[in-house]
């Protein structure tokens, strides 16, 4: 008898498990839980960039109704502090808040005001004066501060091979500096928290991407033990990394919590999102890559120059895609940061590659047409079946079968090498490509499977701590869970979110998928594994998982499992691979421009769900053409404040901003990357697709823009590239 395939297993685009849920306003969000006798809490922050707090009057605002506590320095909860000098931040680090008179940046939390109502607490913040005494010495702008930059001291830095003998070597030199600009990562639901102290015990449902390391950096703070720390994340309304470490507003709620002995809500608005829940940071690239006439690279050097707070450190990996995306021999990539009075910068969608890609993707198109070579046969020509940063081989690379895919979907055949020569009115056309990126990551993933026979039919609750920020992972999940007990969907339970379930390494980093249904899977092949040993069943014979209960004379059963790296994924380099094309309309006399048509490619492993994966794509896409179209935010030049501090400044393509796009998945099952063969996909879908739409420009207009974002006024002001016809 032939098995009949399982529709909703792996492989299958089916609809979001969670989606009905969403549309009916069930899916509880962070300060969407029923919590009796809560009240509210509003931040409070600096108003200068560096100084100390010399006095505060809280007299007006004790006077309203509703006040309950006045948080400040002077009252806060003594907590554990950061020690020596920028330690770096990481996902588990601690948090502390209000432990003195010290103000670092424009925006830091200096109080909070606890009240009944929302409303309450708002205004009772308003009232809140402080007196500060100033200090001249902030360090405010970028360009006027570079002095100040050091080397940091993470062994980042990296060389191979010797740069001066490469680029002697070549034929041509590209030279050039590329800037991005600070962003922010806004996701729809705004960083939240209720929290709640009960005898030194701690629930918060918190809007956070690794709950696990939320509970870590909860009680590591508070000084308390981690078992009494329970962190609740059921849905994530985005994070784009802002909610992989814990901020600040989760302290202050369990501070005001165990101050006030009641639940505490605090909402971060959308204008503390620009000071409190981290940015990508502000990169200065320094580009020198050398090249043989045939195409032939010889020397790739990627030097970064960024900012990070004077509190703590962080580094945006910028020449991770300098080190291993092409055969070069020579190469070097090394960091600067300069400490400045800012908030700390933090993770954003695909860290290093996102702005790298740009800087990295550029030069090799300003290497191209120097050659007079197209661009994409450039990009194959320098391909390599090993990552020769890590000395290891590539579990799998289909990067050349996505740009000939890609190629041929999009047309680039078309394409008029020369740059302004393609014309349809007053609309200069151009064509540009980009090769892609990412990590896959693979980390260890823990879960529990419960099975209920009821009426004939199993019911399987799958329980994990792994978050779904809007990704899908409710969906993959339940698919796993079917796929491998051979039950509908609609038989299939997800719980997530809740760090009583078994841990696992949360969302971020394009490891979400590959772990968390490795995890499942093991929970339900030790599942089945047990049920059969316990009656001396081969484990090669099908046999229905209600025939094995049955059997077991069970009704109810769970089992656990953990998925890890196999010691053969540490032999190998585990990435994915793409190339994004794109062709714009460029009007010639506004430097108004269009993207018409995307065509993106990947090669990311088994696809686990065709309709959910493409939805990552297009986010990732949107992303990128942000960056080229509008995103940036921008600081004022004396006082350090964010001039850009809502939607109404801070631009995010919408849908008419968007184009025509094809999302190709090539069929790739990488086994050595796990036993699945699932790779990461939500960061590739960003990387590099800047570049391919800069180079586009390029192609439309002659005029090469090497600072994003690429707006109408940069373009009408450039000049054309040297060689470049008018």
């Amino acid at each position: 008898m032939t098995k009949t395939k399982n529709t909703s297993g792996v492989g299958n685009a089916i609809n979001r498990v969670e989606g009905h849920l969403k549309v009916m306003g069930k899916a509880k969000y962070a300060t969407e839980f029923p919590v009796e006798n809560k009240v509210y809490g509003q931040a409070i922050n600096s108003t200068i960039s560096k100084g100390e707090i010399i006095s505060i009057d809280t007299s007006e605002a004790e006077k309203l109704d509703g006040v309950l506590q006045i948080i400040t320095y002077k009252n806060a909860e003594k907590l554990k502090t950061l020690e020596g000098v920028r330690p770096e931040i990481a996902t588990d680090t601690i948090a502390p808040v209000l432990q003195s008179n010290k103000v670092h940046y424009y925006g830091e939390y200096v109080g909070l005001v606890v009240a009944e109502t929302f409303e309450q607490a708002q205004y009772a913040a308003s009232l809140v004066k402080f007196e500060y005494k100033e200090d001249t010495s902030a360090v405010i702008d970028f360009e006027k501060s570079k002095e100040k930059a050091y080397t940091p001291d993470n062994g980042s830095n990296y060389s191979r091979g010797n740069m001066q003998k490469g680029l002697s070597e070549a034929d041509m030199v590209v030279e050039q500096t590329y800037n991005t600009p600070i962003e922010h990562h806004h996701p729809m639901e705004l960083h939240a928290t209720i929290a709640n102290w009960d005898n030194g015990k701690v629930l918060a449902y918190a809007s956070q991407q690794i709950v696990e390391d939320a509970t870590i950096s909860i009680s590591a703070t508070f000084q308390i033990p981690k078992k009494d720390v329970r962190v609740v994340a059921a849905f994530v309304g985005g994070g784009f990394g802002s909610k992989l470490n814990l901020e600040r507003h989760v302290i202050l709620a369990v501070m005001a919590s165990k101050m006030v002995k009641r639940p505490v809500q605090v909402t971060v608005t959308r204008t503390q999102m620009f000071t409190n829940t981290g940015l990508r940071q502000q990169n200065e690239q320094k580009m020198r890559v050398g090249a043989k006439k045939d195409g032939t690279l010889t020397a790739l050097s990627h030097e970064t120059l960024s900012h990070t707070s004077t509190t703590q450190e962080f580094q945006e990996p910028c020449g991770m895609v300098s080190k291993m995306l092409y055969n070069v021999p020579n190469n070097e990539v090394t960091y600067k940061l300069i400490p400045m009075n800012r908030q700390t910068p933090f993770a954003m969608r695909a860290p290093g590659e996102a702005t790298g890609s740009f800087a990295l993707e550029s030069a090799m198109d300003e290497m191209a047409w120097k050659l007079k070579m197209d661009p994409l046969e450039f990009r194959i020509k320098n391909d390599t079946q090993t990552d020769l940063h890590e000395e290891k081989p590539f579990s799998s690379r289909l990067l050349v079968e996505c740009l000939r895919i890609g190629a041929d979907k999009f047309g680039w055949k078309d394409r008029k090498a020369e740059p302004r020569t393609n014309k349809k009115g007053n609309w200069l056309i151009g064509y540009g490509v980009s090769a892609a990126s990412r990590n896959s990551p693979y980390k260890e993933t823990h879960a529990k499977v419960l099975l209920e026979l009821k009426e004939e039919k199993v019911y399987a609750t799958i329980q994990m701590d792994a978050t779904d920020i809007g990704t899908g992972s409710y969906t993959i999940i339940s698919q796993t869970v079917s796929e491998y007990l051979d039950l509908p969907e609609e038989q299939v339970v997800v719980e997530l979110g809740d760090s009583d379930f078994p841990v696992t390494p949360g969302s971020g980093g394009s490891w979400g998928a590959a772990s968390f249904c490795n995890g499942a899977r093991a929970a339900c092949e030790n599942a089945i594994k047990t049920l059969k040993n316990n009656r001396n069943i081969d484990q090669k014979e099908e046999i229905a998982v209600a025939e094995l209960l049955k059997r077991n004379q069970l009704t109810k059963f769970e089992a656990e499992g953990m998925a890890k790296p196999s010691s053969e994924f540490e032999d190998y380099s585990i990435f994915s691979f793409g190339a994004n094309f794109t062709e714009v309309w460029v009007d010639k006399d506004t430097g108004m421009y269009k993207i018409k048509k995307m065509v993106n490619v990947g090669s990311a492993g088994k696809i686990l769900n065709p309709k959910t994966a493409y939805g990552q794509i297009i986010g990732g896409l949107t992303m990128g053409a942000g960056m080229v179209i509008a995103e940036q935010t921008r600081v004022e030049p004396n006082f350090g404040n964010f001039i850009t501090r809502s939607f109404a400044d801070y631009h995010v393509p919408v849908n008419l901003d968007m184009a025509n796009i094809d999302v190709i998945f090539l069929p790739e099952e990488d086994k050595i990357a796990n036993k699945m063969g699932i790779k990461g996909i939500g960061e590739l879908g960003i990387t590099s697709v800047a570049a391919s739409i800069s180079n586009a420009i390029f192609n439309a207009t002659g005029k090469r823009m090497r600072d994003l974002p690429i707006t109408p006024e940069k373009l009408i002001e450039a000049e054309l590239e040297e060689g470049v016809k008018a």
